[in-house]
């Protein structure tokens, strides 16, 4: 009987904690340490749209300081532009070959802006004597400068030293001419180098050369000008001709290069000079860019119309 008493209160008890859902095996359980495994944590997205959005405009801090330089340019020549050309002659007297002694002639008045220097002491194969002087004037006064070099008939042993060497067919008498013409165009090239003369062109002095003159033969004298010229220009300079519609004529006939064209008047004025600009006095096919005249013993230089403007194509700034 007490048996059963006791096996009545475990059936009531049990019932008593089904009825009270009692969970406490599983809440014991839980309590295992949840730091075990790292959770990732939540970004935190805000809902303002300042918080969202970039400033368009940056805080001055993030703005680097930059100083801008003020460049100084110096303005365009409008206008003509007055200039000189000297060589051998303003070279101290007795310099130079015996033909063609300096003379101590003046050099270029205060108002000349730019000045082209001879490369030659008169004929080819002959160095201006005092050209590395005459550079350190110009660059001294910080003046625009350029080259000429007076292109000549070749002299006794010019063919048989030069007449194989160049671009030319040295087999044909022509050929031969034309790299005597090509071997003083690169001599004058040295001759330039060694004086630290820098020009952007050299311009082609192509007239009677006294004590030197060219034969009647216009024909084998264009040979030796067209060699001079390809001398320059695979050297990769700008070439010009030098000369007058009478003495281009004397010396090579009708044989024309189109390059441009740097006019003399002589002993005449700078009216006459700008007056060579004009297409009536072309020589040789090409567009005058400067005019010469000769005066108070000064060879004195003018720009055509349109030379100004770009002054940086046929002169080197010193």
């Amino acid at each position: 009987m007490r048996a059963n008493r006791t096996m009545l209160a475990l059936l009531l008890l049990l019932l008593v904690l089904v009825a009270t859902g009692c969970e406490a095996p599983l809440k014991a359980e839980s309590k295992e340490p949840q730091s075990a495994a790292t959770p990732t944590p939540t970004p935190t997205v805000s809902d303002s749209p300042a918080a969202q959005t970039p400033s368009a405009t940056p805080s001055a801090q993030s703005v680097p300081s930059v100083k801008v330089p003020k460049i100084s340019v110096p303005p365009r020549p409008r206008g003509p532009v007055l200039g000189a050309d000297i060589s051998w002659p303003q070279c101290p007297k007795g310099m130079g070959i015996p033909q063609k002694q300096g003379q101590g002639s003046p050099m270029p008045i205060d108002a000349a802006r730019y000045v082209i220097l001879g490369l030659t002491n008169g004929p080819g194969f002959y160095r201006n004597p005092c050209l590395a002087s005459q550079v350190d004037w110009v660059r001294s006064r910080h003046l625009m400068a350029a080259a000429y070099s007076v292109i000549s008939t070749p002299q006794e042993g010019d063919v048989a030293e030069h007449g194989q060497t160049g671009p030319f067919n040295g087999n044909s008498r022509l050929g031969a001419l034309s790299n005597v013409g090509y071997q003083q165009a690169r001599f004058n090239l040295s001759t330039m180098k060694d004086a630290g003369l820098q020009s952007p062109i050299v311009w082609l002095d192509v007239e009677p050369v006294p004590e030197f003159d060219w034969p009647s033969d216009t024909g084998a004298n264009a040979a030796v000008i067209r060699g001079a010229a390809r001398g320059y220009t695979d050297a990769g300079f700008e070439i010009g001709a030098y000369s007058t519609q009478a003495l281009w004529e004397h010396v090579v006939g009708d044989f024309a290069l189109g390059i441009p064209e740097w006019r003399a008047a002589g002993q005449t004025s700078r009216a006459e000079a700008m007056a060579r600009c004009g297409r009536d006095r072309m020589f040789q096919g090409g567009k005058g860019i400067l005019g010469q005249w000769v005066e108070d013993g000064r060879d004195q230089n003018i720009t055509c119309p349109g030379t100004s403007a770009e002054m940086s194509r046929w002169f080197h700034q010193y």
